[in-house]
């Protein structure tokens, strides 16, 4: 009897979606990845072992899944599609170290899932997953405010975010994403992805980003983390006005208000006229602490 192919091989792909009558639903911007090589460079970048715990985000029809349990101990995967369970059940059917749940992973209750659904929760958590484009910074953002200590995250996301998200200092696609993702984590991008792989092929192509928790804390912490952030989503809200400009829109132009923005950046020895793309996050971190200490709200 022949060996089953992978489910990531294109002729399983394409028997599978032909005996389910799947079509890729643009609404949920699925889109399914046919090169086993991929998937396992995937697993691999990802650092997965037998003593991790895996949740991986939208396993669609499982080629990731598959990979994933072959070379991890335990794997949850949450699938907001109701049709496709019934796949997952078939193709993971093999895989005793697998659990599907049809869960939104933006309603999900992930604590309680890690300790409910793994046999070891104290084990490592590691995160993968082939995220859809259009909710990809969402997911993000709930799985760094998670309480969770993740041991890593590792996502295929549009090659233009995957940018953002690693950018430094003084960079184009350097802002607001970049910082709230380095502020938590090390961010590298691990290898891209061409469109080609998938069926259907997006517009756009991709790359894989791994993220773990820093390495190098940062030398100063934020006084107040929200003002923090509320400063730098502020500063970007208008790239190209300058640093002073974007914060007269913050915390206003009376005499009074420009007097302390002025001492804050003398503080630290920021230059008013630069752009926000310039500042380095240890630098906002100073900034912002700078601004509270003055009470500017």
């Amino acid at each position: 009897m022949s060996e089953i192919p992978a489910v990531g091989n294109p002729v399983r792909t394409r028997a599978i979606l032909e005996k389910y009558r799947l079509r890729a639903k643009k609404a949920l911007g699925q889109n399914f990845l046919t090169d086993l090589n991929i998937l396992k460079n995937i697993v691999e970048a990802a650092g997965i072992t037998p003593a991790d715990n895996v949740i991986e985000i939208g396993p669609g029809i499982g080629a990731l899944t598959e990979q994933l349990a072959i070379a991890g101990g335990e794997v949850l995967a949450l699938e907001i599609d109701t049709q496709l369970m019934d796949v997952l059940d078939e193709v993971l059917d093999p895989y005793n170290n697998v659990q599907v749940l049809n869960e939104d992973v933006l309603k999900a209750n992930l604590p309680d899932l890690i300790q409910t659904k793994f046999t070891d929760p104290s084990a490592p958590i590691k995160v993968v997953a082939n995220l859809p484009y259009y909710i990809t910074t969402p997911i993000l953002m709930q799985l760094l405010k998670s309480e969770i200590k993740w041991s890593s995250i590792t996502v295929m996301m549009q090659k233009e975010v995957a940018q953002r998200i690693v950018s430094d200092p003084g960079v184009k696609a350097y802002g607001a994403l970049s910082l709230t993702v380095q502020y938590e984590m090390d961010a590298k991008i691990a290898f891209e992805v061409s469109r080609n792989v998938f069926v259907p092929a997006p517009n756009v192509d991709s790359a894989i980003v791994v993220l773990e928790p820093r390495k190098v804390a940062l030398p100063i912490e934020p006084t107040n983390e929200k003002a923090m952030f509320s400063l730098i989503k502020g500063c970007f809200s208008h790239r190209r006005k300058s640093l002073w400009n974007n914060l007269q829109t913050l915390y206003g132009k009376t005499p009074e208000i420009r007097e302390k923005m002025q001492a804050a950046l003398d503080e630290i020895g920021v230059d008013s006229q630069i752009r926000p793309e310039q500042l380095s996050l240890e630098q906002f971190v100073q900034l912002s602490n700078a601004l509270e200490s003055r009470d500017l709200r």
